[in-house]
């Protein structure tokens, strides 16, 4: 894809470079995607694969500058839905699992008092916490668990499998009405990683 794309091809007036310009001139402002609001404008053939990779119309996205600038404008809205987002327009894309993949967990501190950090596959660090919260989605069929930890807004990054096994390492039990529960603690928060009776230390 040329930097001299429009972002949905003919059906699109804005290009990639008026986007790199909107972002420069709103750099007091992390995500000005959030207080953006234009038109639905339909879908676009853009793919966030399971394991992390971008591909557009069938074709992998290999350059990660053009990786970075999609994932800048990255929206999950109320209606479950993912979309690119500029300042005139917003296309849905597909996502199969995260928008991101968590490729590297640090703990500091032990207990109640442990933080949890999460490194992306595009290199941003989140700290688990009130607005980045740590869950896990739980096969009803096979009891596999599926862990996620937010980034930002609604988007998500599900975690490795080596960095799920790295968070495991870390579990305690705690008593509940229903069981015990295997969690972690982040922030003073407890991360059940699985339903209460369906684990054992």
């Amino acid at each position: 894809m040329s930097t001299r794309n429009t972002l949905n091809g003919s059906k699109s007036q804005f290009s990639l470079q008026d986007l790199t310009q909107a972002l420069a001139d709103s750099s007091d402002d992390r995500r000005p995607v959030e207080r953006w609001h234009p038109e639905n404008c339909g879908a676009i053939d853009i793919v966030i694969k399971s394991d992390g990779s971008w591909w557009h119309e069938g074709s992998r996205i290999t350059r990660k500058g053009l990786i970075d600038l999609f994932a800048s404008v990255l929206r999950k809205d109320e209606d479950g839905k993912t979309y690119l987002v500029t300042p005139v327009e917003k296309m849905q894309i597909t996502v199969e699992r995260g928008h991101f993949v968590a490729v590297r967990m640090d703990a500091k501190g032990e207990g109640r008092e442990q933080r949890l950090f999460f490194t992306t596959n595009l290199g941003d660090v989140v700290e688990v916490g009130e607005d980045t919260p740590l869950r896990i989605e739980t096969d009803e069929e096979t009891g596999e668990p599926d862990p996620y930890v937010g980034v930002w807004g609604r988007l998500e990054a599900s975690l490795s499998r080596p960095v799920f096994y790295e968070l495991v390492e870390l579990a305690v039990e705690r008593s509940t009405p229903d069981g015990p529960q295997l969690g972690v603690w982040a922030a003073g928060a407890f991360y059940p990683l699985g339903p209460a009776g369906s684990h054992e230390i």
